[in-house]
C-alpha cells in the first residue's frame, strides 16, 4: 500500500511548495530518516517535523539538532525518559526555545478515554517548552479543547473521503470539517484573550450603573446628623464609595440632600 502511494521527491515537492506559496500556506513535511532530512533541508522550510516513530532515532535527531529551524517533535508511544533523551540531543546544537513538543497518541482512531489531553499541561510543566497536539481522534472536540489547555500547534489529518483505503482516513477530517475546526479554534483563541485582568470599555460603562455609592434615603437638612436611617448604599456609583460609609455615620450634613441624591 505504501509503495503504491509513494510520492516522488523532485516533482511532488516542487508542485506542492509552489501551490502552498500561491495559497500563502507554510509548507511542512516530516523527516523519517537522515536521508529524508537532507532532502527536507534543501526545501528551506520554517519547521522541521520529527514524527513519533523517530523520537528514538538518535542519528536523525543529531543531524536535525544542527538546524536553526523550529523543530516539531511528536511524542506518540514515547516515555518521559525517551522524550528527555531526544530533547537533550536536540538542544546540544539547537536552542531549547526552537523545540516544540507534540502530545500524541499513536492510535487510529484514538478513543476518547485514551486522548489524555492533560498530558499537554504535564509536558509544559516538565520540560518548560512549547507544546502542541497531534490528534488522531474522531471529530474536532479534542483539538479545540487542546487549545484551551495551551496547545500552540494543532496537527490533524484530513482526507477527501473517509471511505478511502488506508489506516488514517477514518480518523481524518474532510475539508468542511477541517474548516469548522479552524473556525472553532480561532473563536476559542479570541475567548481566551490575554493573560491579565482587563476592564473592557463596556464594563466601564456598566460599572457606572451597577456599583453602589452613598445616597440619601430621606430628605436631609443641612446640619442634620447622618445615620443608617437616612443614608444607604445604592446604585449608581458617583457618590462616596461603600468603604467610606461608616466614616459618614455620625457626621453632620454639609448641605441639604433630597431623597436618593448622591452624597459626595
Amino acid at each position: 500500500m505504501i509503495e503504491k502511494l509513494h510520492l516522488d521527491w523532485s516533482n511532488y515537492y516542487k508542485k506542492k511548495i509552489k501551490r502552498c506559496k500561491k495559497k500563502k500556506i507554510k509548507f511542512l513535511t516530516s523527516a523519517f530518516s537522515v536521508q529524508d532530512y537532507l532532502k527536507v533541508k534543501k526545501l528551506n522550510m520554517d519547521f522541521i517535523k520529527i514524527p513519533s516513530g523517530e523520537i528514538i532515532n538518535d542519528l536523525l535527531l543529531k543531524k536535525v539538532s544542527s538546524s536553526k529551524k523550529k523543530i516539531i517533535l511528536s511524542t506518540g508511544m514515547s516515555t518521559y525518559d525517551e522524550i528527555l533523551d531526544a530533547i537533550n540531543i536536540l538542544k546540544k546544537k539547537s536552542s531549547k526555545k526552537n523545540i516544540i513538543l507534540m502530545h500524541c497518541v499513536s492510535d487510529y482512531p484514538t478513543k476518547d478515554g485514551d486522548i489524555n489531553l492533560n498530558t499537554i499541561l504535564y509536558l509544559k510543566n516538565k520540560f518548560k517548552i512549547e507544546v502542541g497536539f497531534s490528534d488522531h481522534s474522531l471529530g474536532i472536540d479534542a483539538p479545540v479543547a487542546a487549545v484551551v489547555l495551551g496547545a500552540k500547534i494543532i496537527e490533524k489529518h484530513f482526507t477527501l473521503s473517509k471511505k478511502m483505503q488506508g489506516p488514517d482516513h477514518k480518523a481524518s477530517l474532510n475539508p468542511n470539517e477541517f474548516s469548522q475546526m479552524v473556525k472553532k479554534i480561532r473563536k476559542i483563541e479570541k475567548i481566551l484573550g490575554k493573560k491579565k485582568k482587563i476592564i473592557t470599555k463596556n464594563e466601564k460603562k456598566t460599572k457606572l450603573l451597577v456599583r453602589q455609592s452613598l445616597h440619601a434615603i430621606k430628605n436631609i437638612k443641612k446640619g442634620e446628623k447622618l445615620t443608617k436611617y437616612n443614608i444607604a448604599l445604592m446604585r449608581p456609583t458617583g457618590g462616596a464609595p461603600p468603604s467610606k460609609f461608616n466614616k459618614f455615620i455620625g457626621t453632620r450634613a454639609k448641605k441639604r440632600y433630597f431623597i436618593y441624591e448622591q452624597i459626595k
